[in-house]
């Protein structure tokens, strides 16, 4: 549907490490991303799911069989250790929600992505998706949204979409691990990354029919 692309794989470590994306309204671009990599290389990648989604009945089930888990520190922690690949978006619901065509990072003070890598001792990946936000959009600038999230904590909030809008994965240069850096300096570090990769490729503010004519065009300049 999306012509999708994936650009910069080879930036995955051969074992653990944590990559860290931006959250679109609909973040089907992560699901297309574990699919190929399952699909190409054979592994998997865990991925860190907002807690309130685990409360509804019967999901706690499917997201075992899915490999999500709801992103506790040792849970983290016990994935990196067995070699697998994790996938945070620290912006989480929140930047689902209250993000926009012009691709804010919403992501407050969240930092314990950054100290679970350090814990580990693995890399941070960071990776953005072209024109994910043209995919489907929200209403995340309607006061009554923005009270009813906060009220409740849950995503069963208003999208329209739908669109067959090019979308490419885009992975930047791994972040090493450093044991003289601080969490608050590595989330830093790893925000600046993925802001990096937005400017690069994105235009901004997004637009839907551009993103769609994008399909057509091999070679899209990213200034």
């Amino acid at each position: 549907m999306n012509d999708y692309e994936i650009i910069g794989m080879e930036h995955l470590p051969e074992g653990p490490g944590i990559i860290i994306f931006y959250h679109g309204t609909l973040n089907i671009d992560y699901v297309y991303f574990i699919s190929n990599l399952y699909v190409q290389k054979g592994r998997l990648c865990v991925s860190v799911l907002d807690k309130a989604l685990f409360l509804i009945p019967g999901m706690k089930l499917v997201f075992d069989v899915a490999g999500c888990i709801s992103g506790s520190k040792a849970e983290c922690l016990e994935v990196l250790k067995k070699g697998y690949l994790l996938g945070i978006a620290p912006g989480g619901g929140r930047e689902a929600i209250f993000s926009d065509q012009n691709y804010r990072l919403v992501w407050g003070k969240r930092t314990g992505f950054a100290k679970v890598a350090l814990e580990a001792k693995v890399p941070i990946i960071p990776m953005f998706t072209q024109n994910i936000q043209e995919f489907f959009r929200g209403y995340g600038r309607i006061g009554l949204i923005k009270w009813l999230y906060e009220k409740i904590r849950m995503m069963c909030l208003p999208i329209h979409g739908g669109f067959p809008v090019k979308l490419r994965t885009y992975f930047g240069e791994p972040i090493p691990y450093d044991p003289n850096i601080t969490a608050d300096e590595l989330a830093e570090k790893t925000k600046v990354a993925i802001e990096n990769l937005r400017d690069r490729h994105q235009k901004i503010p997004g637009n839907i029919l551009r993103a769609v004519s994008e399909r057509f065009v091999k070679h899209p300049k990213d200034d």
